[in-house]
């Protein structure tokens, strides 16, 4: 009998088939945890200074007061009683409890400082220094919540396009005198400027002329001459040149009042709305936003000169007439720099930086005319009567050239200390393409902002503690969870408004908070009844925690995609409190996105994240 070797045969389960996978549910990488918290502390600290708040304060820069000593002796003196004082620099920080304090602070130092030194309303934040010293401030208040005012300005296109005509004239009156085209005559008829001839020889001569004019302008033959008017494609891009460019110059011009926070956008086609939250005294600033001076500097012509009927002839200060050439030198918007001063004789004066360009323009001219007399205008538009633009213009100053000029000089007769400030501010910030008219001013008192927000966030608190209520009693374990996560919420939607440049929150902003309240509510909502919906299929609550975020997140992002849509719309269309509104809500969708989904989501794992579910393919 034989016996047979029976030979072991070896059994190998595959991966896929005979082996059990698990899956752990509930459960985040630790980077994730890493982001989460980061992102909660950074905001946080982000909203922290909007909760200390602001306070109205006073910044002054002055020789008088050159230590604090100085300055403590001073408020002590006149029972002003700040709240602190700080010094940086030069400048010295009062900060009070309130405006009227604020007010009447002002009131003092402005009878004690003279007209050189600075002296400006601000708001400062009370929150802890190191907060400052990290970068963080607190939200910006618009206009509704903080008071203040606000101008509705109308920029003169009409006006402008005729300084454009008028240019052309200039230059038409010129070459016909040169080729001595007589007969010839040149006027605008308040859309075009026509151009009419007696003599058939001088139509060839004007016509070449024409033809080396800028595209800007459509030259059209008629049976005596010619109609030039200004092509419509060069009016819709000059009438948008002009807005930007007294937008720059609002810009400036706010800045160098020293007003924080102001906002300048563009209202239609062509009008410019400015706010400026906290300003309580605004005669200075509707003089210096309304304003439109500007300086530029003419040949005098003297009675040696042949006398053109181009020649421009304005009055002096003791009004008698003073013949310039009609082109000037060089205007305003070749200063980069003006500032007041007095000269030995104790008289007020202004010295001019000018640009390059400008530089190289002054020293050509008076290189040549060394001996010969160089006249400083000052233009300036006011409204008359009937509503029309007027443009006033005289000569303030009649100088000799001496020397070559270059891109620094001195001009007088510019009025008291006073007069030569507001013209050396009005110069820094740059004079005004066109001029403007306010045609709306209206104020809102700093009590009414209070009442404003102590309402504003009343409605908020209410909603909220309401929301809090509901989810705890109706959602139980989760509940509390969402609650988390609301809260959290509102301390990054805060800490988010606070770090975007330029975000300011107004009234409507408020109530986007409030309905980023809902919004984030509805995201657990949605959740949670998915989950309630899983274990009412009878899965085991880990597994229906995660099937019910992960059946949820597609509705949800969708839901919040097109709220998205029009938050965005909204913000690019509207203006003033309808972009507040949209942007709390844009913000407060993004918030409520990464609190309700991702947060909660983190609270869950780490309460209920050591679950696991068997027979799991993966």
């Amino acid at each position: 009998m034989s016996s047979r070797s029976h030979s072991s045969r070896k059994h190998t389960l595959s991966p896929e088939k005979g082996r059990e996978q698990t899956r752990l549910l509930n459960h985040y990488p630790l980077w994730k945890y890493v982001v989460l918290i980061v992102t909660v502390i950074v905001l946080t600290l982000s909203a922290l200074p909007t909760w200390y708040g602001e306070k109205p304060a006073i910044l002054l820069s002055s020789e008088k007061f050159a230590d604090l000593n100085t300055l403590h002796q001073f408020v002590e003196q006149h029972e002003l009683a700040p709240l602190q004082i700080e010094q940086k620099d030069d400048t010295f920080t009062l900060i009070f409890n309130s405006e009227d304090q604020q007010a009447a602070a002002k009131e003092q130092f402005t009878a004690a400082i003279t007209p050189e030194d600075s002296l400006t309303y601000a708001y400062v934040s009370i929150a802890p220094n190191w907060l400052s010293q990290m970068g963080f401030a607190p939200i910006k208040l618009g206009l509704d919540l903080r008071g203040g005012v606000q101008f509705l300005l109308n920029v003169d296109i009409d006006t402008a396009l005729k300084d454009q005509r008028q240019a052309l004239m200039d230059s038409l009156t010129e070459f016909v005198h040169r080729e001595q085209l007589r007969g010839t005559r040149i006027s605008d008829n308040g859309t075009s400027v026509d151009i009419t001839t007696r003599s058939d020889s001088h139509i060839g001569q004007i016509r070449e002329f024409l033809s080396t004019i800028d595209n800007d302008w459509t030259v059209v033959d008629t049976p005596i001459g010619f109609e030039i008017s200004a092509a419509p494609a060069f009016v819709s891009e000059f009438r948008n040149e002009v807005l930007l460019q007294n937008l720059a110059t609002m810009r400036d011009r706010i800045e160098e009042l020293g007003i924080t926070e102001a906002s300048v956008q563009r209202q239609g086609e062509q009008g410019i709305r400015i706010e400026l939250p906290g300003v309580q005294d605004p005669s200075q600033a509707k003089n210096v936003i309304g304003a439109t001076a500007s300086l530029a500097f003419y040949e005098v012509k003297t009675g040696s000169d042949a006398q053109l009927r181009s020649d421009l002839i304005l009055p002096d200060e003791y009004g008698e007439p003073v013949r310039l050439n009609r082109r000037p030198i060089i205007t305003g918007e070749h200063i980069v720099n003006a500032q007041s001063s007095v000269d030995e004789m104790g008289m007020p004066e202004v010295g001019i930086t000018l640009d390059s360009a400008g530089g190289d323009l002054m020293s050509t001219f008076s290189k040549s005319h060394i001996n010969q007399p160089m006249a400083t205008v000052y233009r300036e538009y006011h409204t008359a009567p009937n509503g029309s633009t007027e443009l006033s213009e005289k000569v303030i100053s009649i100088a000799t050239i001496q020397t070559q000029l270059g891109s620094q000089f001195r001009i007088t007769g510019v009025g008291t200390s006073d007069d030569a400030q507001q013209l050396a501010l009005l110069l820094r910030a740059g004079s005004l393409t066109a001029p403007v008219t306010i045609v709306e001013e209206r104020t809102i008192g700093a009590s009414l902002g209070a009442e404003n927000i102590s309402n504003g966030f009343s409605a908020l608190a209410l909603g909220l503690v309401m929301t809090l209520i509901f989810m705890a009693l109706w959602y139980r374990r989760l509940g509390w969870v969402a609650n988390a996560a609301l809260l959290m919420n509102m301390l990054c939607l805060l800490g988010l408004i606070a770090l975007i440049p330029g975000s300011v929150l107004t009234l409507p902003g408020i109530a986007g908070i409030v309905l980023t309240v809902g919004m984030a509510v509805d995201t657990n909502v949605l959740i949670y009844e998915r989950i309630r919906d899983k274990m009412a299929e009878g899965r085991p609550y880990a597994l229906a925690i995660d099937a019910g975020f992960n059946s949820a997140f597609k509705t949800i992002f969708d839901a919040n995609l097109t709220t998205m849509i029009t938050a965005v719309v909204l913000y690019t269309m509207g203006s003033g409190p309808i972009k507040g509104f949209a942007l709390t809500l844009g913000l407060g969708l993004l918030t409520s996105m990464f609190t309700g989904i991702f947060a909660s989501r983190a609270i869950i794992n780490l309460v209920w994240g050591k679950d696991t579910r068997r027979d799991v393919r993966i």
